[in-house]
């Protein structure tokens, strides 16, 4: 069947009437002031069988045929079929090893720990598997005639690499807000290096995110953070991808951080998905992680979702969830109630420790994920995960992007964060004698042998 035969609109989250075209701008409903979400024809994509859709999906898998490599445009017509291939931007993203991390399963008691790897994308974190859906709408809005004079994002990091990067391959302009002095210098290296438009503002994430905004809103900017449902038909992927990596079998449970909550909404829209179409036939628990210092959802979840308040977030190593108000909080909270959910914090202290438990095993953990990865351990002990499950950790970015936060780990140098380096890992300076380098290698080896007896 002709992709042309498959369709895809935005309608409101909360269901109020209107169906909106995907190159409209629009990114609230008209009517509730509710966000949207881009709905598919289901019926027309059933009309091609579960068995069809597997075997189409896994032909074009990491495979040259533009742009079906892409292991989102590879489930294009279950993304966006609106874009012409002619003016999709991409740069072969999605792929990333499902690692089987069985050293560190072995040590927390679990025997299908598995970690998703999303870091190793072009950019280094899953912000690319949204960002590609995005810049190719507005590209293919651009050359249907519509006056897009740049796209925007507020940001603490990843989101902002994302955009310039594909903006850049594009050739439209992009413009970044950041909060001063509160993203790593990769984070900030990465935008001005694709030559976006960086103002790097004295605020927090929340109050970047209402200042880009109010500016997309009066100037005709396309705006680019995950309020826009479009970015959600990339990182959806994520769910397809996982469960193809599995020979099509669902995991037990995902553990995914979260700050702005849009990363959660697509998983389970993924999955609501691929269950409508009959590709899968049972569903996943999903466990939310996140920072004891930026929590609104933990609390939220603590009082059984009766409420939901933001809060002022306060400073945390995983600065790219220090989010007190995240834009997507009402379809995280509606994905976790449908899928099990459950909701966990960290601690500074944990968090490390569990970037660095985890960099023992072989791994190489962003912060982000070492909440996730200290969520994880939190759940086993209470017997909430159980030993015979198959868990899926999301990692988000690529530890090489917060170098800062890992060497100051290993050199003690995060009091300021109430963190003490209890796995702290620092090189030993020795004159260049052998005998000396000998016996500090064999004293080193002895007391590592000690340790794990």
């Amino acid at each position: 069947m002709d992709e042309a035969n498959y369709q895809a609109w935005f309608r409101c989250f909360k269901g109020c009437d209107g169906r909106f075209p995907l190159t409209d701008v629009i990114y609230e409903c008209p009517t509730c002031g509710g966000l949207l979400e881009v709905a598919h024809d289901i019926d027309a994509l059933k009309t091609r069988s579960a068995t069809e859709w597997r075997a189409l999906f896994d032909q074009r898998y990491m495979r040259t045929d533009w742009p079906y490599g892409s292991s989102v445009w590879g489930k294009k017509e279950l993304v966006c079929p609106t874009v012409e291939n002619d003016n999709v931007v991409s740069m072969f993203e999605g792929g990333s090893n499902l690692f089987w991390a069985e050293r560190l399963g072995q040590e927390i008691g679990i025997d299908g720990l598995w970690v998703k790897q999303c870091g190793n994308s072009h950019t280094g974190s899953f912000k690319d598997l949204g960002m590609t859906v995005l810049v190719s709408m507005v590209n293919q809005m651009i050359a249907q005639g519509q006056n897009v004079p740049a796209v925007a994002c507020a940001s603490t990091g990843d989101t902002s690499a994302a955009l310039a990067a594909y903006a850049a391959a594009a050739g439209i302009p992009s413009v970044v807000f950041l909060p001063k002095d509160k993203i790593s210098a990769a984070q900030l290296l990465q935008p001005l290096a694709n030559g976006a438009l960086v103002l790097s503002l004295e605020t927090d994430f929340d109050g970047c995110m209402a200042l880009v905004q109010e500016i997309c809103l009066k100037e005709n900017i396309y705006l680019a953070n995950s309020m826009n449902s479009l970015r959600v038909e990339g990182q959806k992927t994520i769910s397809f991808e996982l469960v193809q990596q599995f020979d099509w079998e669902v995991p037990d449970w995902i553990v995914i951080p979260g700050g702005n909550l849009g990363n959660v909404s697509a998983l389970a829209k993924g999955f609501r998905e691929m269950h409508a179409i009959g590709l899968i036939d049972k569903m996943p628990r999903i466990a939310v992680a996140q920072s004891a210092q930026a929590n609104p959802l933990y609390q939220s979840y603590m009082h059984n979702f009766d409420s939901f308040e933001p809060i002022q977030a306060q400073p945390t190593l995983a600065n790219a969830i220090q989010i007190g108000n995240p834009v997507s909080q009402e379809k995280a909270i509606d994905a976790l109630k449908s899928f099990g959910g459950v909701v966990e914090q960290a601690t500074e202290q944990e968090l490390a420790d569990a970037a660095a438990r985890a960099d023992r095993t072989g791994l190489f953990t962003c912060p982000h994920t070492g909440v996730a990865f200290a969520a994880l351990f939190k759940l086993v002990d209470r017997g909430v995960i159980k030993k015979d499950e198959r868990v899926v950790v999301i990692s988000t970015a690529h530890g090489l992007k917060f170098t800062e936060f890992k060497l100051g780990y290993h050199q003690d140098q995060l009091q300021n964060h109430g963190v003490s380096a209890a796995l702290g890992n620092e090189p030993i300076v020795l004159p260049p004698k052998a005998d000396v380098v000998r016996d500090t290698i064999f004293r080193a080896i002895e007391k590592k042998q000690q340790l794990t007896v």
